[in-house]
């Protein structure tokens, strides 16, 4: 089903709505992608892959691995804000459904997406009430006399509090008619009673709506009737409100007082004017404060209005300045990556992802700007590997290097980044391409630093060939290149590999290199790190047949730092703790912990568990738990594990006990309105919708709205469901 009608009609509001009561509809879960900040056909899938579960990156392209996801699933997909990607969501949706015969697509969108099997539902205005009608409405909306006006006096209540008149008469009537019923302009409209009378607010409206009412219906961005709304709230602002209002649409996403600062300040904006103006625009409800976090952010609508503010020179500098401020941002996080700010910057950098595509498009289409493409993208690849989307930030270092071949440092390291995530990927084809433009570029430039990366990769590709005879003397070289140019982050890295690549190949010097490598964790308060070093550790203890002090180990990583922002450390010490659990004999926990961590691996999108050597003892497990469970209970275990979220599998890892249940469902108190309440109980009584309306004095229409809502939020079919129900609550109605 499509909910289709001009901008601001209330279409994301409704499907959500709608998705909540639904939601027992589908065992395998109600899902939201939202579209509105993706600007780019291409990232699509990723962005809709991304909403079954933050980071969701399976090892095979998105469209493959949605296709694959969803197949045994009984699933809705709520695809939001699709009208600028039309094409490719009608494609997406034909593709899915066709690969998943439980899946159920509820979109929005300003155009049908033609795609066959498609529902079209247009969402109306709300009913405008008749300004010539005497009866009142109070604040609650408890007289029922529209739709419209209950909105515009609750949106009145929540800006005005204790001021708000009790009533609203045919002044409130008459602004909700000129407004057409349009939820966004009415809720604009209620904001402005902070500063304005009712009869201002109608002088003001009048004309505006004159001039555009019938207009041309190419008129941008959204339709006429929301241009009216949006150019009146807009004159509504001061002249530096307006100002920084079109300066803001250059965020796709949420954003931070420092961000405005330094994208939105200058000719005519000050940095210490920035405050008050975004104050003043959250007053006048254009911009929207994110509850857990002290960033702002604007409504699709309100960005688009405001880019038709901007000339088009002015844009063109405010996306280089956006460019430029998140740049340094990717930049200053890869200077504080190994210190104690490490998971924060993990989380910060998850939070910019619609800024940081938009900065690397600009890169990539803008002339002359690949080279600072080259080093964001390749700044990033160590967020990748805690986030996941390593197919995604792959994209981003193809598209790169493919965009500038000068020789460069920066050009080096993002070959070297994407051998990395190739070799993760288990694309060991591009991997050696890759290697060897990295060795060869690397001898051009003749710079320590470029050989110290180069080693590094060519000791990293022999790891995962299990040929340690030639990867430990090759990472000792790298890592003495590292040590003499001071960088710890990269020290650390290199150590780790070499412990790790002792370890598999027995050397005894991999205990006091993973022994250094927590040292140095610890020494600069870097948590995410310090979690795979405590994977390490746990795998030498399991390698020399120390089960105890494995579980310890991989326990502690899994309670270091934020688990959230580290899924492949995750993957590791679950696959691992896997192996130790089989061994000691519990074959069921061993079944769920790897199917919990072939979850988890296929998350990251990388292959599983990687080094060859990790693979023969992957292999050797899962013959091992055939054997003690039978084909029949290893599966029924994976399958159990497989089917953990993260926070579920790591407390399961810990023997933690489990969540507590979720509250029961159709609470009368909280599930249903106060007047739908006194609906339930006319509807038990037997009335029909035309006398509960006389009963309530409000309109049949109204009423029978009333009792549709009732049905689908208790999820019933028919009014003796309702009768029956009431009966049975009605002490707590």
């Amino acid at each position: 089903m499509t909910l289709t009608g001009p901008g601001g009609m209330g279409k994301s509001r409704l499907a959500l709505r709608l998705a909540a009561q639904v939601r027992r509809s589908f065992p395998d879960g109600v899902w939201l992608a939202d579209l509105a900040a993706v600007e780019k056909e291409e990232l699509l899938a990723h962005t809709v892959l991304a909403a079954f579960e933050p980071n969701h990156d399976m090892g095979s392209p998105p469209l493959a691995a949605l296709s694959a996801h969803l197949r045994d699933r009984r699933v809705l997909l709520v695809l939001d804000n699709c009208e600028h990607l039309l094409h490719s969501c009608a494609v997406l949706a034909d593709t899915l459904l066709a690969a998943a015969p439980g899946l159920h697509i509820l979109a929005t969108s300003r155009q049908a997406l033609g795609v066959a099997g498609e529902c079209l539902l247009t969402v109306p205005p709300l009913a405008a009430p008749d300004p010539d009608d005497p009866r009142p409405v109070d604040q609650a909306g408890q007289a029922g006399l529209s739709d419209a006006l209950d909105l515009f006096a609750d949106r009145a209540a929540a800006s005005l509090g204790e001021c708000a008149p009790p009533q609203y008469g045919r002044t409130a009537a008459l602004i909700c008619r000129r407004l057409d019923g349009i939820p966004l302009a009415i809720e604009l409209a209620a904001a402005r009673l902070r500063v304005l009378t009712c009869e201002q607010i109608l002088e003001r409206l009048g004309a505006r709506f004159e001039l555009l009412a019938g207009g041309s219906r190419a008129a941008l961005p959204r339709q006429q009737t929301m241009r009216a709304a949006l150019d009146w709230s807009f004159d509504l602002c001061a002249p530096k409100e307006q100002l920084l209002w079109a300066r803001l649409s250059v965020f796709p996403g949420a954003f931070d007082l420092e961000a405005i600062e330094s994208v939105c300040t200058g000719s005519g904006l000050a940095a210490q004017e920035v405050f008050d103006l975004v104050a003043g625009l959250v007053d006048k409800s254009v911009l929207v404060r994110e509850e857990q976090h002290a960033r702002y952010r604007m409504l699709e609508t309100l960005r688009q209005y405001g880019c038709l503010k901007l000339t088009d020179e002015a844009a063109r500098e405010l996306r280089r300045r956006h460019r430029d401020y998140y740049q340094a941002l990717v930049l200053r996080a890869e200077t504080q990556w190994f210190t104690g700010a490490q998971t924060a910057w993990f989380a910060r950098l998850h939070q910019e992802r619609p800024n940081l595509r938009t900065a690397l498009d600009y890169c990539l289409t803008e002339p002359g700007e690949a080279q600072a493409g080259l080093e964001t993208a390749g700044s990033l690849w160590c967020h990748r590997l805690g986030a996941g989307s390593l197919e995604e930030e792959r994209h981003w270092l193809g598209r790169a290097l493919a965009s500038d071949a000068t020789p460069s440092l920066a050009r080096l390291k993002a070959l070297w980044a994407d051998g990395w995530l190739a070799l993760l990927r288990g694309d060991t084809a591009s991997a050696h391409v890759r290697l060897a433009d990295c060795r060869t570029l690397a001898q051009a430039l003749d710079d320590p630093l470029a050989q110290a990366y180069a080693e590094q990769f060519d000791a990293l590709t022999a790891l995962f060939q299990d040929d340690f005879a030639r990867a430990i003397p090759v990472f000792e070289r790298a890592l003495a290149l590292y040590r003499d140019h001071g960088d710890i982050g990269d020290t650390w890295a290199t150590l780790y590999l070499l412990s790790l690549a002792c370890c598999l190949a027995a050397d005894p010097r991999a205990a006091a290199l993973g022994k250094e490598c927590l040292e140095l964790c610890d020494a600069h308060g870097a948590q995410w790190s310090r979690a795979f070093t405590l994977w390490l550790l746990g795998l030498q203890s399991w390698l020399n047949g120390d089960t105890l002090h494995t579980v310890r180990h991989l326990q502690e990583s899994l309670s270091t730092g934020q688990p959230a922002f580290n899924g492949l450390a995750v993957a590791q010490c679950l696959e691992v703790l896997a192996w130790t659990r089989a061994s000691d004999g519990d074959g069921a926990q061993a079944a769920e912990l790897l199917g919990a961590a072939q979850n988890a691996w296929e998350k990251v999108g990388a292959i599983l568990p990687g080094v060859g050597r990790l693979l023969h003892h992957r292999a050797e497990c899962e013959a091992l738990l055939r054997e003690t469970l039978g084909e029949e209970g290893f599966t029924a275990h994976m399958r159990s594990g497989a089917a953990l979220t993260m926070e579920q599998a790591i407390a399961r890892a810990l023997n933690k006990p489990p969540a507590p249940p979720a509250p029961p469902e159709h609470d009368p108190a909280t599930v249903l309105t106060p007047r739908e309440r006194q609906v339930v109980l006319l509807v038990a009584r037997g009335l029909t919708d035309k006398q509960i309306a006389a009963q309530l004095v409000i309109s049949p229409r109204t009423a029978q709205g009333h009792v549709q809502r009732i049905l689908a939020k208790l999820g019933f079919t028919t009014r003796t469901q309702i009768a029956t129900w009431a009966q049975e609550h009605i002490p707590r109605l």
